[in-house]
């Protein structure tokens, strides 16, 4: 069986399980709302309250199907010039669970009653061309005689959207979108020689959108909007530029819940503000950029080692010391010491020794960063900033690293385990991925608001 092969009959399963899945929750809902039951008074006012019970409890739920046509951006000069065409069209369908003010937390009173849910999204992107002209940009790279297509992906995802504006026939919100998704094609020296985009089968999904409803109906809208969305592997293969794209999206939404959550919010007090500690660790891994610039444009053809598609990954190590303060029940804001250590720093040595490049090598960083972090229930999603003060990781790192990194993280808070904060970050220098990692913390308050 081949890959398209392979990859069609996926397809058909992922469709053929939205199917499913749509058909039961519709004949659920059909189920509960034509259940009546003839039988005694008592019996029925019995499952009478009990059909109501259940239905109150559906009216949480909703799905939205959309379509979301997008470009490819190019993030510099060089992306440009590869670039033979970037169109991109996907589907997307969700399963979506909103709060309500009837049985609503704090958390959710403050989100003004989010919507999250799970989504997945197809995204056709044959048509996204790349080539590479002969040219000094790319080295010794040599033009090929074909253009190499990025390839489609499907990518599941868990969505969060949070309205900022609700009247009864309109709502305007803004959405997250953090998942993992799947690329039939992938960089590789035999069709794909010239896809500096994406270098891995399994990526990271992200994703923000602005939209717009126009609720016709009392369960039902017209959705559009903004969305664009980001695909790579955090570093953890070569290459990995990264597809960005971008576009316009359109849809139905149906939200039976939607007339009751725009009743006014009476928002419970904040009672509870403290400044913490925190001190987390991280275990890494990520692949070498300098390994793939060697062999992509400085290595000549007759080389094995030209253009490869293989590319070792080193293990990496973190750990961070925060002072934070929590001044409300959604932000806490603060800053702390970033320490990294880096087993690859060796390969650098043994990479700038082939150049004759006269740089330092050392496994520690440190850096001293600012740091937000956003809560919803036992979910945080983390942001820093920081700036090295220490960093000695070759020639290359020396000229193309800005002195400056960035952050994010999303990460979960286990109450019952004294609060052990466990998560996923992933490390960049002006937005390109260093390393992703998997971390563990736990905050301790020392002082209450």
């Amino acid at each position: 069986m081949t890959l398209n092969t392979t990859f069609s009959a996926f397809y058909k399963y992922i469709f053929l399980l939205f199917f499913i899945v749509a058909t039961v929750m519709s004949s659920h809902a059909a189920n509960l709302s034509n259940n009546i039951v003839y039988a005694t008074n008592d019996a029925e006012s019995i499952m009478t309250t009990h059909n109501d019970s259940a239905a109150n409890a559906m009216k949480h739920w909703g799905m939205s199907v959309y379509g979301n046509p997008g470009i490819l951006m190019a993030t510099n000069a060089e992306q440009k010039m590869y670039m033979k065409s970037k169109m991109s069209v996907s589907m997307n369908a969700e399963i979506l669970h909103s709060a309500l003010p009837s049985d609503s937390s704090a958390f959710d009173e403050d989100y003004n009653y989010p919507t999250i849910g799970f989504g997945v999204k197809v995204a056709l992107n044959h048509a996204i061309k790349l080539h590479k002209p002969q040219s000094e940009a790319f080295g010794m790279a040599e033009e090929v005689d074909y253009k190499t297509k990025l390839g489609n992906t499907v990518s599941f995802y868990g969505t969060f959207a949070r309205p900022f504006l609700k009247t009864k026939r309109w709502q305007a919100d803004y959405t997250m979108n953090v998942g993992i998704a799947y690329s039939h094609r992938k960089y590789n020296n035999v069709n794909a020689i010239d896809n500096e985009l994406i270098g891995a089968r399994w990526l990271i999904f992200f994703g923000a959108g602005l939209h717009a409803t126009w609720h016709f109906h009392p369960e039902w809208g017209l959705k559009f909007g903004l969305d664009y969305w980001h695909l790579s592997n955090g570093a953890m293969s070569r290459p990995n530029k990264g597809a960005n794209i971008i576009g316009p999206s359109l849809g139905f939404i149906y939200t039976p819940y939607y007339r009751e959550t725009i009743k006014p919010i009476n928002r419970k007090p904040e009672d509870n503000k403290y400044v913490y500690v925190e001190v987390t660790g991280g275990i890494g891994v990520k692949s070498l950029y300098e390994d793939w610039a060697r062999t992509q444009f400085d290595t000549p053809k007759d080389d094995p080692e030209y253009r490869k598609d293989q590319f070792a990954t080193y293990a990496t190590m973190s750990l961070q010391a925060d002072l934070m303060c929590r001044y409300a029940r959604r932000w806490a804001s603060g800053a702390g010491v970033d320490v990294f250590y880096g087993t690859y720093y060796k390969r650098l040595r043994t990479i700038d020794e082939i150049y004759g490049h006269n740089a330092g090598h050392s496994p520690i960083s440190v850096g001293i960063a600012a740091k937000h972090e956003i809560f919803y229930h036992n979910f945080s999603f983390a942001v820093a900033v920081g700036y090295y003060i220490y960093r000695e990781m070759g020639h290359k790192a020396y000229l193309n690293d800005a002195p400056y990194y960035e952050r994010v993280g999303l990460h979960y808070t286990i109450p019952k385990l004294a609060n052990l904060k466990l998560g996923i970050n992933v490390k960049a220098h002006k937005g390109k991925a260093d390393f992703t990692e998997i971390v563990f913390g736990m905050p301790i308050k020392i002082k209450r608001l």
